[in-house]
């Protein structure tokens, strides 16, 4: 049984409307990055973008979202992290934490064509509806374009593949 399930894929691929819908059938715990960051760090956000600032908060949000992840599993539950796991060594790095805790994960890499994307984002804006945690402006978007590392051969091979569009 996957204790762990780790969500992975570019802005508006669907990540976290597929957590979610898994985190319901798996009755997991679902955490979401968006709404850590959105709640404890969106009214701050300076303007300009600051990607240093962004990620230094990032950064911190994923160390405590491992500790509650691995305090849910540990109290016999499961979780998924929707924390988009921009980069191939994040996503490393927490499948080695779980090795380490011998915990079993899975991959989850969600994915959609380019302007697929980038309309689901302003299409998310707009409505403000349940996956929506803060604004991602064109600006926004087109950086975090630029992070993204798609999924490798190896996570490819040890992955579900979800295509939503």
């Amino acid at each position: 049984m996957t204790q762990l399930h780790l969500v992975f894929g570019p802005q508006g691929a669907g990540k976290s409307t597929h957590a979610r819908k898994l985190a319901e059938a798996e009755r997991a715990v679902h955490l979401s990055i968006d709404d850590w960051m959105g709640q404890l760090y969106g009214p701050d956000l300076p303007q300009p973008l600051d990607f240093g600032w962004v990620m230094e908060r990032a950064a911190r949000c994923e160390r405590r979202i491992w500790l509650t992840a691995l305090a849910i599993v540990r109290g016999g539950g499961r979780a998924v992290l929707d924390l988009g796991f921009m980069k191939a060594a994040s996503r490393s790095r927490f499948l080695a934490l779980a090795d380490e805790h011998g915990l079993s994960a899975k991959l989850h890499y969600v994915t959609a064509a380019p302007d697929v994307r980038r309309q689901r984002v302003q299409q998310r804006n707009a409505a403000r509806g349940d996956t929506f945690s803060f604004e991602v402006t064109p600006a926004m978007f087109d950086a975090m374009e630029t992070q993204f590392e798609p999924a490798t051969d190896e996570e490819l091979a040890r992955s579900a593949v979800i295509a939503t569009g």
